[in-house]
């Protein structure tokens, strides 16, 4: 899945970097302060749910936008996730064309929502 998920938004304007568990994926979100974080409900370590309510609980992580990408389908699935602060739930299977368009529609917010004069710099 991360490899679909990767070759999907992975280009010029974004870069992609992969957390093999929950406990390294919040890591790397306090160390790297992404501006959007796909998370799988169902996660090794820390659930997906676990690390949102951290992003969530950290006031230096407002504005990152938090995508749930899971196969947890179902209406009270999607309800705990919404309710949790996800920004998105997405359900697996998923099209590719519709994850980058959310991905593309999330980074023109969290965009829009920088002070004036703030640097957005593209991927390496």
């Amino acid at each position: 899945m991360r490899l679909l998920v990767r070759a999907t938004i992975e280009s010029d304007q974004y870069q992609v970097l992969e957390a093999s568990d929950g406990d390294q994926a919040w890591a790397m979100i306090q160390e790297l302060r992404p501006s959007v974080v796909l998370l799988d409900v169902q996660m090794p370590g820390r659930s997906g749910l676990e690390v949102l309510a951290m992003v969530r609980g950290d006031p230096s992580l407002a504005a990152t936008c938090v995508i749930m990408l899971t196969a947890k389908a179902l209406k009270a699935d999607v309800a705990v996730g919404m309710t949790a602060g996800a920004d998105l739930y997405l359900t697996k299977p998923f099209s590719p064309l519709d994850l980058l368009t959310r991905v593309d529609e999330a980074l023109g917010r969290w965009r829009s929502a920088l002070p004036p004069g703030s640097l957005v710099r593209p991927a390496a």
